[in-house]
């Protein structure tokens, strides 16, 4: 709006200055050169610059007096329409911005101080010689060209003044939430926590409860404090992430989010959190009214993913073998044994089903491509049970270009190369824990396990990388090298793994302490339980 009038009152200016030309040339010829120079230093200093006249001003004396009267028309049609505008913007004024007003008021003291002092003085210097009805028109043509000059300079510079004090008004301090979490063993479920957490406001601040914090509560980690604090900082719905956080909100806690973490309200699924001694882990926060709930997200949890592991070491349990290689090699996918499903105590895990679905797909995705010119890196691998390892090493691979594009195989190809009960996650958990990570812009789901020549220019990859650490170590050792395509071409590079960690490091963790997580696993269980028993619908995405 502001460019448009302003460029209105530059083209109005520009005839109002061809008139007043003919005027003051008409007076020069009247009072003499010294008088016309005083009466110009009355003007402004773009106008005195544009009515610079040569030596033959007086021949401009000649002033025709249809062409004044022909402008002086287009200046009463041009009031008629400032005026409406001037209505317009009074409104916005009283409303919204005294900013405008002091504008407008001193768009009314030009109106009439301006051409009050301008008239003045051309009657000073008119008394000497007379003043002609041809004289007179001019005079009055003056005023009104006067009056409408400064008018739409002052009425541009208002509209412009509002339009910046609309743009301050927007940038308002943003709305800062807070969610907390344990976040072990990290999965799609967190990251579209997260992600309904970010829904509710502008800044996502995340707390990550401390080890001690979760022994004390729920029973022994399986992943430290600074492998969930790489996780949590990967997931690109965060912005910041609070070490330590407590696994219950005190009044001194949340007095801190409150006043120098600026938090406005805390977040927490509809899932209850129950502290030992039976009371709400929010209660304080839902007290104050800074309490916001979002909904859970089916089909997975720590507690599950545990499970899964924990009921096959159960059924091996009354067999000889108890080496952990051995149970390694039996952990399932999210396939119980029958007793189990058929609600059999078992580890006290109730294994639940993930339902994959377009949505999901889409809320989890960048939504955009790569383009024309851009640097395409690609890795790929089963990126099971997602953790710090995986996270490490897409970080420098994205740092090798500008569009980082990974491959998640498919379960049958985990399975051939790692064992007939591995994946733990399936092909759709595995994705979406993947595109939940920053650094990732897009994702093969079901990649081939060989990469051709065809993938690499239908993506147009510039470059293929693989990790040091990884299980799959093996490959340049075997006949079938499925990175031989993009090494003959010279665009394959090995990383060095920032983390010594993998999905088998995870499993070893459990396996080596299964009795204690069995033992989580039955008390978090059963809150599991009655959480499905009670379950109710909970509206949200």
């Amino acid at each position: 709006m502001a460019e448009m009038y302003t460029s209105q009152s530059y083209v109005l200016n520009c005839e109002l200055y061809k008139v007043l030309a003919m005027k003051v040339g008409e007076l020069h010829s009247m009072v003499g050169r010294d008088e016309y120079v005083d009466v110009l230093r009355l003007e402004n200093k773009n106008l005195r610059e544009q009515l610079a006249f040569s030596k033959d001003a007086r021949a401009r004396a000649i002033y025709d007096i249809t062409k004044a009267k022909t402008i002086q028309t287009a200046c009463v049609q041009a009031q008629k329409t400032v005026e409406s505008q001037l209505s317009k913007f009074t409104e916005l004024a009283t409303n919204h911005t005294l900013s405008l007003l002091n504008s407008l008021y001193l768009y009314e003291y030009a109106l009439n101080v301006y051409p009050a002092i301008l008239g003045i003085s051309l009657k000073a210097r008119w008394k000497k010689g007379g003043m002609s009805s041809e004289a007179e028109n001019t005079q009055q043509s003056s005023r009104i060209l006067a009056k409408w000059l400064i008018g739409g300079l002052v009425i541009a510079a208002s509209v412009l003044g509002f339009h910046i004090v609309q743009q301050q008004q927007k940038k308002k301090r943003p709305i800062r939430v807070y969610m907390d979490g344990c976040f072990d063993m990290m999965h799609y479920g967190h990251c579209n926590a997260l992600r309904q957490a970010r829904a509710l406001g502008d800044q996502l601040v995340v707390g990550v409860v401390s080890d001690a914090e979760i022994i004390a509560n729920k029973g022994p980690p399986v992943t430290p404090l600074y492998e969930r604090m790489i996780m949590v900082s990967a997931v690109k719905w965060v912005d910041e992430v609070i070490s330590d956080a407590p696994y219950a909100i005190t009044e001194d806690f949340m007095r801190k989010l409150f006043d120098e973490y600026n938090i406005d309200y805390i977040i927490h699924g509809d899932d209850p959190c129950i502290l030992p001694d039976g009371s709400d882990a929010y209660a304080l926060a839902k007290k104050v009214g800074r309490y916001k709930q979002i909904k859970r997200t089916e089909g997975v949890s720590s507690t599950d993913i545990v499970g899964r592991m924990l009921l096959c070491v159960r059924e091996r349990s009354t067999g000889d073998s108890h080496n952990h290689s051995s149970l390694q090699r039996q952990f399932s996918h999210g396939r119980s044994s029958p007793k189990s499903e058929a609600g059999g105590s078992g580890s006290g895990t109730r294994i639940s089903h993930f339902l994959p679905t377009s949505r999901r797909i889409v809320q989890f995705s960048n939504g955009k491509g790569p383009g024309p010119d851009a640097r395409v890196v690609y890795i790929d691998g089963a990126f099971d049970l997602f953790h710090a390892g995986h996270v490490e090493i897409l970080r420098l691979a994205r740092g090798l270009g500008d569009f980082l594009l990974v491959g998640i195989h498919t379960d049958q190809t985990v399975s051939a190369k790692r064992g007939a009960h591995r994946p733990i996650m399936n092909l759709h958990e595995r994705s979406l824990s993947v595109l939940a990570c920053r650094y990732v812009d897009e994702v093969i789901i079901g990649a081939p396990l060989e990469i051709s020549k065809d993938t690499i220019t239908t993506f147009n990859i510039s470059l293929v990388v693989h990790g040091t650490v990884a299980e799959d170590n093996d490959f340049q050792k075997e006949k079938g090298n499925p990175y031989a395509v993009p090494i003959s071409m010279g665009i394959f590079k090995l990383l060095e793994s920032p983390l010594d960690v993998t999905t088998s490091t995870i499993i070893r963790r459990i396996v080596s302490n299964h009795e204690a997580y069995q033992k989580r696993n039955e008390k978090k269980g059963e809150s599991e339980r009655r959480y499905y028993e009670d379950k109710t619908y909970v509206s949200g995405d």
